[in-house]
């Protein structure tokens, strides 16, 4: 077996805005293995200024996988422990090359079926004007579950677009989702978090900063508004640690991003543990490229959990791989009539 690995920059169509900054481009990479005249993929995507694997030696790190692909699979996963997007773009790779179509990494009434997965509509962080251009975007498009970064700009002026929404549309309509990436002082967050209620949203992701267990703890357990933890998993890689963060903080909610806490394996320990202690759940895409939304909502559907995802993030980019991959009605399909751009996908594994 041979494994070579290329960078691939993704561009957005349009800035798009979260507390921690805007983005303009989105670096990713692929890893490839051929064997037998047979090419496996799987994308290892970075958030840059977010991943725990954020560190020069990443592109070294990746050298080293290529060198040592002839070690057993589990010995490479534990020596990426901390990498955990390395992790899913090598189980992405092997399940590739395993696989009869490249593509089709988990076989299912979703990939073979076209059954859809409900996600939600994302909506960036923004003026007020933009911010509701593109809500309005988002119901004409179908979508029931809304989810709205908020964080950067005016709270007062965020509190105008959610009043503005629920004088419209009850919470049987439109079920709404905040996401405030940690952006809220621990001293002034239950206050917002009150105020928030008002609107009978149905959660808040990363209220504060994370590594703040206590406040957090304290925050879950006072919360008019259901909190869903997702950078505070981020760098908790042991089973005895991810069940600890759990056992102290109590969360309504997780948010499973497999590019950053790694990969398939370490997002069903995740939920395993969070299923013990009635800790509900969702899985979101960390922007990654076609090639790695494909595998997690193939993995995703394979679940059977009936809640929106966060999946909708593949028409973000200008030059994103086209695949079979559509998001229609507030779902996302794998569509039978569409195809994998070959070329595309050949140019990455020359």
């Amino acid at each position: 077996m041979k494994a070579t690995y290329k960078k691939y920059t993704l561009n957005f169509k349009v800035p798009s805005g979260t507390s921690r900054g805007i983005l303009t481009q989105k670096e990713t990479w692929f890893l490839i293995l051929n064997e037998n005249g047979k090419t496996g993929i799987g994308e290892c995507g970075l958030l840059k200024g977010l991943s725990i694997d954020d560190v020069p030696e990443y592109e070294q790190k990746l050298e080293w996988v290529c060198q040592n692909i002839h070690l057993e699979k589990e010995q490479l996963l534990d020596e990426l422990m901390a990498f955990p997007s390395i992790q899913f773009g090598l189980e992405q790779a092997f399940l590739s090359l395993a696989s009869q179509d490249s593509f089709e990494l988990f076989p299912s009434d979703f990939t073979k079926k076209e059954a859809p997965i409900p996600i939600n509509g994302l909506i960036w962080m923004g003026d007020e004007g933009f911010m509701l251009s593109q809500l309005q975007k988002k119901l004409d498009e179908g979508f029931r579950c809304i989810k709205m970064k908020i964080g950067a700009i005016d709270f007062n002026k965020e509190l105008s677009i959610l009043k503005s929404i629920r004088n419209n549309f009850d919470p049987n309509e439109i079920e709404l989702r905040v996401d405030a990436n940690g952006a809220f002082p621990p001293e002034d967050a239950l206050h917002k978090l009150e105020i928030l209620a008002a609107f009978q949203l149905h959660s808040i992701e990363q209220p504060i900063k994370p590594k703040q267990w206590e406040v957090m703890a304290q925050l879950c357990e006072d919360s008019p508004l259901s909190i869903a933890l997702d950078e505070e998993l981020i760098g908790i890689f042991s089973v005895t640690e991810k069940e600890k963060l759990l056992q102290t903080i109590k969360p309504q909610f997780i948010i499973l991003k497999p590019s950053l806490v790694g990969g398939f394996a370490g997002s069903e320990q995740w939920i395993a543990i969070a299923e013990k202690y009635n800790i509900g759940w969702w899985v979101t895409s960390a922007l990654e490229s076609n090639i790695g939304l494909n595998a997690i909502a193939q993995w995703n559907y394979s679940l059977n959990t009936s809640m929106p995802q966060g999946l909708g993030t593949g028409s973000l980019y200008t030059n994103n791989i086209d695949s079979p991959l559509e998001v229609s009605q507030g779902n996302i399909y794998y569509r039978q009539y569409k195809s994998w751009n070959q070329k595309e996908i050949e140019k990455i594994c020359l």
